[in-house]
């Protein structure tokens, strides 16, 4: 037996109609183009990006300044540790900031000003394997701190901490 007609049809929009479209409209609100100001900070505060953007410009510099000291301390690793500082000079620049101190490498005479803190080991080998692990370090940090900054800054962050792992096998593979 065929069930009977329904007393009334309902006019207008069903309820999963409203609720498809009501869903969907949320979606829309909810993404942008990127170009509004979601990366701002509020009050004045430097942004996220900006914020990010600098910690890797200063953590570069410090890789570079424990290159220094390295090449301070044993010049004979110049040949091998010299094209990799220059590498890590470029990633402070490509983070918009300059090396101050010069190249140990570019002159005889220039003296490089290590860091205080750089303490480098006596033996060629430890300090290669030092700044290994400095740079392994790094590039784990980097590779986290690109999961929070979006876009062309995440992109960069992902290049220089593979150079930076590239960096550090560099380093070992030479001590074997």
């Amino acid at each position: 037996m065929p069930y009977p007609p329904p007393p009334r049809v309902p006019s207008g929009p069903r309820r999963r109609s409203l609720l498809a479209s009501v869903a969907g409209g949320a979606l829309l609100v909810g993404c942008s183009d990127g170009t509004g100001d979601s990366e701002e900070g509020t009050a004045g505060s430097p942004s996220v990006v900006e914020r990010a953007r600098v910690r890797a410009a200063r953590d570069s510099r410090g890789i570079v300044e424990r290159y220094d000291a390295v090449l301070a301390a044993h010049p004979t690793l110049a040949e091998r540790v010299g094209p990799l500082r220059a590498e890590a000079v470029r990633h402070v620049e490509a983070f918009g900031e300059k090396v101050t101190t010069a190249s140990p490498t570019a002159s005889g005479s220039t003296s490089p000003s290590p860091s205080p803190s750089a303490t480098v080991p006596a033996t060629e080998k430890d300090a290669l394997a030092q700044l290994a692990a400095a740079e392994r370090a790094l590039a784990d940090r980097r590779a986290e701190a690109l999961l929070d900054v979006p876009g062309e800054l995440a992109r960069l962050l992902a290049s220089v901490a593979a150079a930076g792992a590239a960096h550090a096998y560099l380093l070992t593979e030479g001590a074997r």
